[in-house]
């Protein structure tokens, strides 16, 4: 039986950081499913279509099992439609593992078949977040340390066709 995990996020975009817990969770499973999920909390700057894009072609080339799908339902739920036992989640500061732990929990609660494993991210991506690279890249600052260079180019092209630049 395949050990399948799922990576689940909202990738807006996807960063550095995301393709390193991509790489780094492909090696644990037999078949990595990287999740893009709606956050009804979130303004996305790019739209499901445009993200789910990103990350096929950003993962296209790491070794493995890796598929990219959409979902808009409970994590747990999305888990046992694929088949997944495993849920991989990057951890970058204590602030991150006090949210994951509580998320862990809750999920624990509502499908006890399926366990969640933590990746710290790797100590040169550990600042890095998609907000933050939105944020800075709308005050003109550069980005292409944070995020793969296609990527930092279409977040360049998207806040210029936003007509917004802070400052």
């Amino acid at each position: 039986m395949a050990r399948i995990g799922v990576y689940p996020g909202t990738f807006d975009p996807i960063t550095l950081g995301h393709v390193d817990i991509i790489r780094r969770g492909a090696k644990l499973v037999d078949r990595l499913v990287v999740g893009l999920s709606t956050n009804p909390a979130k303004t996305p700057m790019f739209t499901i279509e445009e993200r789910l894009a990103m990350i096929r072609r950003e993962v296209a080339s790491i070794p493995g099992d890796i598929t990219v799908v959409t979902f808009d339902s409970l994590l747990m739920d999305f888990a046992d439609r694929e088949g997944a036992r495993v849920i991989v989640r990057g951890l970058r500061a204590v602030s991150d593992f006090e949210y994951e732990y509580q998320m862990a929990g809750m999920n624990q609660q509502l499908n006890d078949r399926v366990e969640t494993v933590f990746l710290m991210a790797d100590v040169s991506l550990q600042p890095i977040a998609s907000r933050l690279v939105k944020e800075i890249a709308l005050y003109g600052g550069a980005i292409d340390k944070f995020v793969p260079s296609a990527v930092a180019a279409e977040v360049r092209a998207r806040v210029e066709q936003l007509g917004v630049r802070g400052g």
